[in-house]
């Protein structure tokens, strides 16, 4: 049988890439470190790490194993969150991912919120585009995955459950008059500002739709620092609401654009019902809306 704390071990060094830096992480000392790995090799009869100049790196068998120690040890972090939560709520965690705009808007009313509803729940946040988030959640490492969809974004993998919070429409960012009437197309010549992984293909999309191959001069996900330099005439961009919630620069013009939203939800692992500390956070997002 595999020792969960030597998979814990093998983890920590396919996070930090060297033994020193997983050590630290797990205020173990390096010796212990290399002893464990030494067992689990012997555990599983596969040659797991290798030298690699004055660092190691993962063989294909390791890399392997500690793709599933990543699941394993997030479901064995799960049961332990689950029974504390049923504690009452009165001790334990819930850990929530969240994207940019989400985190400048309405997650911390849903932190203020969960924290007067039960206030011995500690809730840690970290910060993820969708992708990243979806990965977090399926590893165990958090418990739920507020993310953004558009109708063209491919579905997610089976398993995991979206809770739907609401839909935020997108913006053009530019520097001429307000005109609720404008057209992307009207704007097909200048210089484009692209976003975040997701964002940019659902910019594509859009501006194929309206005829034309946007020409991306630069990409940021710094929702500040796009709309400083669409102010400062480096060219236009399309923002969701949400991002312009979270910062508006004084200087630029923000049009809608008529059938262009993104659907904002909350992801969590499995079907309900959920951990009582899991539910706890998706109503308290509901609630903060």
């Amino acid at each position: 049988m595999l020792d969960v704390v030597r998979l814990r071990v093998l983890l920590a060094v396919a996070r930090r890439g060297s033994l020193t830096a997983a050590a630290k992480e797990l205020h173990y000392s390096q010796p212990s470190v290399s002893h464990h790995l030494a067992r689990l090799e012997a555990e599983t009869g596969a040659k797991l790490v290798q030298r690699a100049g004055r660092g190691i790196r993962l063989t294909e068998a390791g890399r392997l194993l500690a793709d599933r120690a990543a699941d394993i040890i997030g479901r064995l972090d799960d049961a332990a969150e689950e029974l504390a939560s049923h504690v009452g709520l009165r001790s334990g965690r819930v850990r929530l991912a969240a994207f940019p705009s989400a985190l400048g808007t309405f997650v911390p009313k849903t932190a203020t919120r969960l924290a007067l509803d039960h206030p011995g729940l500690r809730l840690e946040i970290t910060e993820a585009e969708p992708p990243e988030a979806l990965r977090l959640l399926r590893a165990g490492r958090v418990d739920v995955a507020v993310m953004f969809r558009y109708d063209d974004t491919a579905p997610e993998d089976n398993g995991i459950q979206m809770v739907h919070l609401l839909d935020d429409p997108s913006y053009l960012i530019h520097t001429g008059p307000q005109d609720d009437l404008t057209e992307l197309a009207e704007h097909a010549g200048a210089a484009w500002i692209g976003g975040c992984d997701r964002c940019r293909l659902h910019l594509l999309d859009i501006c194929a739709k309206a005829g034309f191959a946007p020409r991306i001069t630069f990409t940021s996900d710094d929702i500040v620092a796009v709309q400083a330099l669409v102010a400062a005439g480096m060219g236009v961009t399309v923002l969701p609401g949400l991002a312009l919630r979270a910062h508006r620069h004084p200087d630029v013009s923000a049009d809608l654009i008529p059938g262009s939203t993104r659907h904002v939800h909350a992801a969590v692992h499995g079907d309900p019902p959920h951990p009582p500390a899991t539910q706890a956070l998706l109503s308290a997002l509901r609630e903060s809306l």
